[in-house]
Protein backbone atom coordinates (compact mmCIF):
# COMPACT_ATOMS: atom_id res chain seq x y z
CA UNK A 1 0.00 0.00 0.00
CA UNK A 2 1.08 3.58 -1.19
CA UNK A 3 2.40 5.40 1.69
CA UNK A 4 -0.40 8.56 2.53
CA UNK A 5 0.90 11.70 1.91
CA UNK A 6 1.01 14.11 4.72
CA UNK A 7 -0.08 17.69 5.18
CA UNK A 8 2.52 20.52 5.19
CA UNK A 9 2.16 21.44 8.56
CA UNK A 10 3.50 24.97 9.23
CA UNK A 11 3.20 27.73 12.31
CA UNK A 12 2.88 31.47 11.98
CA UNK A 13 3.69 33.37 15.49
CA UNK A 14 1.84 37.26 15.69
CA UNK A 15 4.60 39.74 16.09
CA UNK A 16 2.95 42.76 18.31
CA UNK A 17 2.69 45.24 14.69
CA UNK A 18 0.01 42.43 13.59
CA UNK A 19 -2.32 42.21 16.67
CA UNK A 20 -5.46 43.07 15.81
CA UNK A 21 -5.82 42.57 12.36
CA UNK A 22 -7.30 39.69 10.35
CA UNK A 23 -6.52 36.17 10.82
CA UNK A 24 -6.79 35.45 7.07
CA UNK A 25 -4.61 38.85 6.26
CA UNK A 26 -1.73 37.91 9.02
CA UNK A 27 -1.21 34.31 7.23
CA UNK A 28 -1.38 35.55 4.13
CA UNK A 29 1.86 37.72 5.33
CA UNK A 30 3.65 34.37 6.72
CA UNK A 31 3.20 32.30 3.95
CA UNK A 32 3.94 34.53 0.48
CA UNK A 33 3.75 30.98 -1.16
CA UNK A 34 0.06 31.08 -0.44
CA UNK A 35 -2.98 33.01 -1.99
CA UNK A 36 -5.06 34.84 1.15
CA UNK A 37 -7.94 33.10 -0.82
CA UNK A 38 -6.64 29.93 0.08
CA UNK A 39 -5.14 30.65 3.14
CA UNK A 40 -9.46 31.90 4.11
CA UNK A 41 -10.43 28.74 2.86
CA UNK A 42 -7.74 26.37 5.14
CA UNK A 43 -9.17 28.34 7.93
CA UNK A 44 -12.85 28.15 6.93
CA UNK A 45 -12.10 23.79 6.53
CA UNK A 46 -10.94 23.50 10.30
CA UNK A 47 -6.96 23.45 9.34
CA UNK A 48 -5.66 26.56 11.21
CA UNK A 49 -5.62 25.94 14.85
CA UNK A 50 -4.86 28.02 18.45
CA UNK A 51 -3.76 25.75 21.01
CA UNK A 52 -4.73 22.83 19.97
CA UNK A 53 -8.43 24.19 18.67
CA UNK A 54 -9.79 24.77 15.21
CA UNK A 55 -9.95 28.58 14.98
CA UNK A 56 -12.96 29.07 11.59
CA UNK A 57 -13.31 32.31 11.03
CA UNK A 58 -11.08 34.02 8.52
CA UNK A 59 -11.92 37.63 10.06
CA UNK A 60 -10.48 36.75 13.89
CA UNK A 61 -8.75 39.24 15.15
CA UNK A 62 -5.12 37.98 16.59
CA UNK A 63 -3.17 38.76 19.65
CA UNK A 64 0.75 39.19 19.96
CA UNK A 65 2.44 36.17 20.74
CA UNK A 66 -0.29 33.62 19.44
CA UNK A 67 0.74 30.67 17.49
CA UNK A 68 -1.10 29.36 14.55
CA UNK A 69 -0.74 25.61 13.23
CA UNK A 70 -1.58 25.30 9.74
CA UNK A 71 -2.02 21.87 8.16
CA UNK A 72 -1.84 22.67 4.07
CA UNK A 73 -3.11 19.01 2.95
CA UNK A 74 -1.34 17.65 -0.31
CA UNK A 75 -2.69 18.12 -3.42
CA UNK A 76 -6.19 16.54 -4.71
CA UNK A 77 -4.48 14.72 -6.87
CA UNK A 78 -7.53 12.78 -8.39
CA UNK A 79 -9.35 15.98 -8.86
CA UNK A 80 -8.32 16.04 -12.84
CA UNK A 81 -6.82 13.39 -14.29
CA UNK A 82 -3.20 13.96 -16.23
CA UNK A 83 -3.69 13.31 -19.33
CA UNK A 84 -0.08 13.56 -21.52
CA UNK A 85 -0.18 15.85 -24.38
CA UNK A 86 2.36 17.37 -27.26
CA UNK A 87 2.87 20.93 -25.91
CA UNK A 88 4.16 23.49 -27.61
CA UNK A 89 6.13 25.58 -24.33
CA UNK A 90 7.80 28.79 -25.62
CA UNK A 91 9.26 29.40 -22.09
CA UNK A 92 8.92 27.87 -18.78
CA UNK A 93 10.55 28.22 -15.37
CA UNK A 94 9.59 28.09 -11.79
CA UNK A 95 7.17 30.12 -11.58
CA UNK A 96 5.06 29.94 -14.87
CA UNK A 97 4.92 28.75 -18.41
CA UNK A 98 4.25 30.38 -21.68
CA UNK A 99 2.66 27.82 -24.55
CA UNK A 100 1.08 28.62 -27.99
CA UNK A 101 -2.40 26.50 -27.86
CA UNK A 102 -3.91 24.95 -31.05
CA UNK A 103 -7.11 25.44 -32.02
CA UNK A 104 -9.36 22.49 -30.75
CA UNK A 105 -8.35 22.12 -27.55
CA UNK A 106 -10.55 23.61 -24.47
CA UNK A 107 -8.69 25.03 -21.93
CA UNK A 108 -10.20 23.48 -18.67
CA UNK A 109 -13.06 21.15 -17.96
CA UNK A 110 -16.55 21.82 -17.86
CA UNK A 111 -20.06 19.83 -18.87
CA UNK A 112 -19.29 18.32 -22.79
CA UNK A 113 -15.41 18.50 -21.99
CA UNK A 114 -14.79 16.67 -19.02
CA UNK A 115 -11.21 15.39 -20.28
CA UNK A 116 -8.52 15.82 -22.82
CA UNK A 117 -8.75 19.46 -21.77
CA UNK A 118 -5.54 21.95 -21.59
CA UNK A 119 -5.40 21.96 -17.93
CA UNK A 120 -5.15 17.61 -18.07
CA UNK A 121 -2.19 18.34 -20.26
CA UNK A 122 -0.75 20.59 -17.83
CA UNK A 123 -1.15 18.53 -14.84
CA UNK A 124 0.50 16.02 -16.37
CA UNK A 125 3.55 17.95 -17.27
CA UNK A 126 3.84 19.84 -14.37
CA UNK A 127 2.64 17.30 -11.73
CA UNK A 128 1.18 17.55 -8.39
CA UNK A 129 2.98 21.07 -7.58
CA UNK A 130 0.33 22.17 -10.06
CA UNK A 131 -2.71 21.30 -8.39
CA UNK A 132 -5.14 23.99 -6.32
CA UNK A 133 -3.15 26.82 -7.90
CA UNK A 134 -5.65 29.35 -8.47
CA UNK A 135 -8.55 26.53 -7.68
CA UNK A 136 -8.84 23.01 -8.05
CA UNK A 137 -10.71 23.01 -11.31
CA UNK A 138 -8.61 25.68 -13.07
CA UNK A 139 -5.43 24.99 -11.68
CA UNK A 140 -3.02 27.22 -13.22
CA UNK A 141 -4.86 29.12 -15.07
CA UNK A 142 -5.28 33.00 -15.12
CA UNK A 143 -6.50 33.72 -18.72
CA UNK A 144 -8.65 31.98 -21.88
CA UNK A 145 -8.65 31.21 -25.52
CA UNK A 146 -11.74 29.64 -26.55
CA UNK A 147 -11.86 26.18 -27.68
CA UNK A 148 -11.51 27.43 -31.75
CA UNK A 149 -9.09 30.44 -30.93
CA UNK A 150 -5.29 29.66 -31.48
CA UNK A 151 -2.43 31.70 -29.75
CA UNK A 152 -0.40 32.32 -26.89
CA UNK A 153 -1.01 31.90 -23.45
CA UNK A 154 0.32 32.12 -19.75
CA UNK A 155 0.12 29.72 -17.15
CA UNK A 156 1.10 30.23 -13.38
CA UNK A 157 2.77 27.53 -11.58
CA UNK A 158 3.01 29.37 -8.14
CA UNK A 159 -0.13 30.93 -5.83
CA UNK A 160 2.14 34.24 -5.51
CA UNK A 161 2.53 34.32 -9.84
CA UNK A 162 -1.41 33.41 -9.91
CA UNK A 163 -2.27 35.91 -7.81
CA UNK A 164 -0.08 38.69 -9.89
CA UNK A 165 -0.79 37.72 -13.41
CA UNK A 166 -4.63 37.90 -12.25
CA UNK A 167 -4.22 41.64 -10.63
CA UNK A 168 -2.22 42.40 -13.73
CA UNK A 169 -4.75 40.90 -16.30
CA UNK A 170 -7.69 42.65 -14.12
CA UNK A 171 -5.89 46.18 -14.08
CA UNK A 172 -4.86 45.72 -18.03
CA UNK A 173 -1.64 46.26 -17.06
CA UNK A 174 -1.24 42.60 -19.76
CA UNK A 175 -0.34 43.61 -23.86
CA UNK A 176 -2.50 41.14 -25.75
CA UNK A 177 -3.06 41.27 -29.69
CA UNK A 178 -4.66 39.10 -31.97
CA UNK A 179 -4.74 38.33 -35.73
CA UNK A 180 -7.86 37.71 -37.69
CA UNK A 181 -9.07 37.74 -40.84
CA UNK A 182 -12.91 38.76 -41.40
CA UNK A 183 -15.60 39.10 -43.92
CA UNK A 184 -15.71 42.55 -45.53
CA UNK A 185 -13.38 45.58 -44.91
CA UNK A 186 -14.39 47.55 -41.62
CA UNK A 187 -14.52 51.02 -41.81
CA UNK A 188 -13.07 53.15 -41.26
CA UNK A 189 -9.59 51.09 -41.48
CA UNK A 190 -8.59 51.79 -37.57
CA UNK A 191 -11.17 52.27 -34.65
CA UNK A 192 -12.46 51.34 -31.86
CA UNK A 193 -15.60 48.94 -31.29
CA UNK A 194 -17.54 49.63 -28.06
CA UNK A 195 -20.24 47.46 -26.38
CA UNK A 196 -21.56 46.11 -23.14
CA UNK A 197 -21.01 41.94 -23.48
CA UNK A 198 -23.52 39.97 -21.86
CA UNK A 199 -25.54 36.77 -22.06
CA UNK A 200 -27.74 37.01 -25.23
CA UNK A 201 -31.51 36.77 -24.19
CA UNK A 202 -32.42 35.02 -27.32
CA UNK A 203 -30.11 32.12 -26.63
CA UNK A 204 -27.89 32.33 -23.49
CA UNK A 205 -25.36 30.08 -24.29
CA UNK A 206 -23.57 32.92 -26.39
CA UNK A 207 -22.90 36.42 -26.01
CA UNK A 208 -24.31 40.23 -27.19
CA UNK A 209 -24.25 43.64 -27.17
CA UNK A 210 -26.75 44.27 -24.70
CA UNK A 211 -27.47 47.16 -22.19
CA UNK A 212 -27.12 45.60 -19.20
CA UNK A 213 -23.78 43.93 -20.06
CA UNK A 214 -19.95 44.19 -18.63
CA UNK A 215 -18.04 47.37 -20.79
CA UNK A 216 -15.95 46.23 -23.43
CA UNK A 217 -13.66 48.14 -25.61
CA UNK A 218 -11.97 46.31 -28.76
CA UNK A 219 -9.08 48.12 -31.00
CA UNK A 220 -8.85 47.27 -34.73
CA UNK A 221 -6.47 48.00 -37.69
CA UNK A 222 -6.89 46.41 -41.15
CA UNK A 223 -3.64 45.19 -41.79
CA UNK A 224 -4.59 44.30 -45.24
CA UNK A 225 -7.69 43.63 -47.14
CA UNK A 226 -8.64 41.01 -50.56
CA UNK A 227 -11.08 43.34 -52.25
CA UNK A 228 -13.69 43.90 -50.85
CA UNK A 229 -14.09 40.29 -49.89
CA UNK A 230 -12.67 39.74 -46.54
CA UNK A 231 -9.67 41.67 -44.72
CA UNK A 232 -6.76 40.66 -42.08
CA UNK A 233 -6.99 42.56 -39.11
CA UNK A 234 -5.44 42.86 -35.90
CA UNK A 235 -7.78 43.38 -32.67
CA UNK A 236 -6.61 44.89 -29.57
CA UNK A 237 -8.17 44.54 -25.86
CA UNK A 238 -9.41 47.22 -23.82
CA UNK A 239 -10.85 44.81 -21.48
CA UNK A 240 -11.48 41.02 -21.85
CA UNK A 241 -15.03 39.64 -21.67
CA UNK A 242 -16.15 36.12 -22.64
CA UNK A 243 -15.73 35.89 -26.69
CA UNK A 244 -15.64 39.62 -27.07
CA UNK A 245 -13.83 39.94 -30.26
CA UNK A 246 -15.94 38.00 -32.12
CA UNK A 247 -18.56 39.35 -30.74
CA UNK A 248 -17.89 42.99 -31.49
CA UNK A 249 -16.73 41.85 -34.76
CA UNK A 250 -19.78 40.81 -35.89
CA UNK A 251 -22.15 43.49 -34.29
CA UNK A 252 -19.69 45.64 -36.64
CA UNK A 253 -20.79 43.52 -39.62
CA UNK A 254 -17.51 42.12 -40.23
CA UNK A 255 -17.99 38.26 -38.24
CA UNK A 256 -14.46 36.11 -38.26
CA UNK A 257 -13.84 33.77 -40.83
CA UNK A 258 -15.38 30.11 -39.78
CA UNK A 259 -16.81 31.27 -36.78
CA UNK A 260 -19.91 28.84 -36.11
CA UNK A 261 -21.28 30.69 -33.81
CA UNK A 262 -21.39 34.55 -34.35
CA UNK A 263 -21.41 34.05 -38.01
CA UNK A 264 -23.70 36.54 -39.07
CA UNK A 265 -26.00 36.45 -41.87
CA UNK A 266 -25.58 35.75 -45.94
CA UNK A 267 -22.35 33.65 -45.34
CA UNK A 268 -22.93 31.56 -48.20
CA UNK A 269 -23.62 34.58 -50.47
CA UNK A 270 -20.59 35.50 -48.83
CA UNK A 271 -18.90 32.47 -50.05
CA UNK A 272 -20.42 32.56 -53.40
CA UNK A 273 -18.59 35.75 -54.53
CA UNK A 274 -15.03 34.01 -53.52
CA UNK A 275 -12.69 32.54 -56.24
CA UNK A 276 -13.07 28.89 -56.35
CA UNK A 277 -9.80 28.44 -54.50
CA UNK A 278 -10.56 30.85 -51.49
CA UNK A 279 -13.77 29.17 -52.05
CA UNK A 280 -12.70 26.00 -50.83
CA UNK A 281 -10.08 26.76 -48.01
CA UNK A 282 -12.64 29.53 -46.36
CA UNK A 283 -15.21 26.58 -46.52
CA UNK A 284 -12.74 23.88 -45.22
CA UNK A 285 -10.93 26.03 -42.24
CA UNK A 286 -12.72 24.04 -39.88
CA UNK A 287 -11.94 26.95 -37.38
CA UNK A 288 -12.51 30.29 -36.50
CA UNK A 289 -10.20 32.62 -38.08
CA UNK A 290 -8.38 33.93 -34.83
CA UNK A 291 -5.60 34.29 -33.34
CA UNK A 292 -3.64 34.96 -30.26
CA UNK A 293 -0.04 36.52 -31.53
CA UNK A 294 0.83 38.41 -28.90
CA UNK A 295 0.79 38.25 -25.17
CA UNK A 296 3.65 40.22 -22.78
CA UNK A 297 3.41 40.77 -19.31
CA UNK A 298 6.26 41.73 -15.92
CA UNK A 299 7.53 38.58 -14.85
CA UNK A 300 5.73 37.70 -11.41
CA UNK A 301 8.72 37.09 -9.29
CA UNK A 302 11.50 38.97 -11.46
CA UNK A 303 9.76 42.32 -12.26
CA UNK A 304 10.98 41.96 -16.18
CA UNK A 305 9.00 42.88 -18.80
CA UNK A 306 8.71 39.49 -20.91
CA UNK A 307 7.03 39.99 -24.89
CA UNK A 308 5.89 36.51 -26.45
CA UNK A 309 5.21 36.09 -30.32
CA UNK A 310 3.09 32.99 -32.02
CA UNK A 311 3.08 32.88 -35.99
CA UNK A 312 -0.58 32.33 -37.73
CA UNK A 313 -1.13 28.56 -37.71
CA UNK A 314 -1.05 26.75 -41.29
CA UNK A 315 -4.56 26.69 -41.45
CA UNK A 316 -4.93 30.39 -41.45
CA UNK A 317 -2.08 31.61 -43.47
CA UNK A 318 -3.21 29.22 -46.61
CA UNK A 319 -6.17 30.83 -46.79
CA UNK A 320 -4.33 34.09 -46.92
CA UNK A 321 -2.43 32.74 -49.55
CA UNK A 322 -5.77 32.04 -51.70
CA UNK A 323 -7.35 35.03 -50.63
CA UNK A 324 -3.81 37.08 -52.19
CA UNK A 325 -5.59 36.00 -55.18
CA UNK A 326 -8.57 38.02 -55.45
Amino acid sequence: MAAETKSDIRHAAVTPDEAGNRLDRVLASHFGDLSRSRLKRLVEQGQVQLDGKPVSDPAFKVRSGQVFTVAVPPPESGAIEPQAMDLKILFEDAHLLVLDKPAGLVVHPAPGNPDRTLVNALIAHCGDSLVGIGGVKRPGIVHRLDKDTSGVMVIAKTDLAHRALSADFAARRITRAYQAIVWGVPTPKSGEIIGAIGRNPRDRKTMAVVANGKAAATRYQVLKNFGTAAALIECRLGSGRTHQIRVHLLTKGNPVLGDPVYKGRHIAARLAKLPAAAKAAAGGLGRQALHAYLLGFRHPATGEYREFKSALPSQITALLHKLEEI
